[in-house]
């Protein structure tokens, strides 16, 4: 065989196996953006008002309760608005938070500091701050859109007995994150990362979410029980749900500005 055979058989197997190589790849990506978007699109009502707690310990702290209420309303292509108000203790207490969250990749978050009677917008560069002095960073207080990430199904996998599916995803900007990757336990049925780890450039998560408990109320698989954990410092901050109440019809007015100034506006709402 003259050297020009050998070298189109070397191309034509070294193109043949890079087709096999990258065809379940990309099986794997599709796969991957279908789970996303139906974890995202996953059925939880037009709108939710929760009674909840949360609880703060873990290495080096005093363990700490605060109670409040959070209020969701969607809107149309992707719009939707959260409120998380504050009740107890008393240092806290009408402390509150709004998100807006938009379909163009961005969110716009408003903190009110009771003690100084005023709005404060929360920048884009503090998305990596602590909430309330939680494992909740602002970023997590976001809803973020499957576009926002590449995505990429990893497998199935068994989590505390349950089979579930393990996606990755990764940001498509990396500027539009504090987080380099997160890994997800999606169990299938019901919808729900059971378990999500968030990294940050680094080999080794610097974060866990576990979901401890979920019910089926008013028709939607809720999630009761949950924890962020950061795996650095040993804390962990615990949310529990204690009554949530489905499609009450929220006002779009209870997610602007005045409202968030104001806790007697959305009292009526509540459980």
């Amino acid at each position: 065989m003259s050297e020009w055979w050998r070298g189109r058989f070397l191309v034509v197997g070294m193109l043949t196996l890079s087709l096999a190589l990258v065809g379940p790849v990309a099986a794997d990506e599709e796969a991957g953006r279908a789970l996303a978007q139906a974890v995202y699109d996953r059925p939880d009502g037009d709108d939710a008002v929760t009674r909840g707690r949360m609880v703060l310990g873990g290495e080096g702290r005093r363990e700490r309760v605060r109670e409040s209420y959070e209020y969701r309303l969607d809107g149309d292509d992707g719009e939707s608005w959260n409120l998380i108000r504050f009740t107890h203790p008393a240092n806290i207490a009408d402390t509150g938070l709004l998100v807006h969250n938009r379909p163009d990749d961005a969110s716009d978050q408003w903190l009110f500091l009771p003690a100084a009677q005023r709005v404060r917008r929360i920048s884009s560069e503090n998305r990596g701050g602590s909430f309330v002095q939680s494992e909740l960073w602002f970023e997590d207080l976001e809803d973020r859109e499957p576009h926002e990430d590449t995505h990429r199904l990893l497998g199935e996998d068994h989590y505390q007995g349950v089979e579930v599916k393990l996606l990755a995803s990764v940001p498509v900007d990396p500027d539009n994150s504090v987080y380099s990757k997160r890994l997800s336990w999606v169990h299938p049925d019901t919808l729900i990362p059971l378990r999500i780890d968030f990294y940050q450039s680094g080999e080794e998560p610097v974060k866990r979410l576990t979901v401890d408990r979920i019910e089926r109320i008013q028709g939607y698989w809720t999630v009761m029980r949950s924890t962020m954990a950061d795996l650095r410092r040993g804390r962990e901050t615990t949310l529990e749900v204690e009554e949530v109440v489905y499609d009450q019809g929220l006002p779009r007015d209870l997610f602007t500005s005045r409202a968030l100034s104001d806790p007697t506006l959305e009292r009526d709402y509540r459980p």
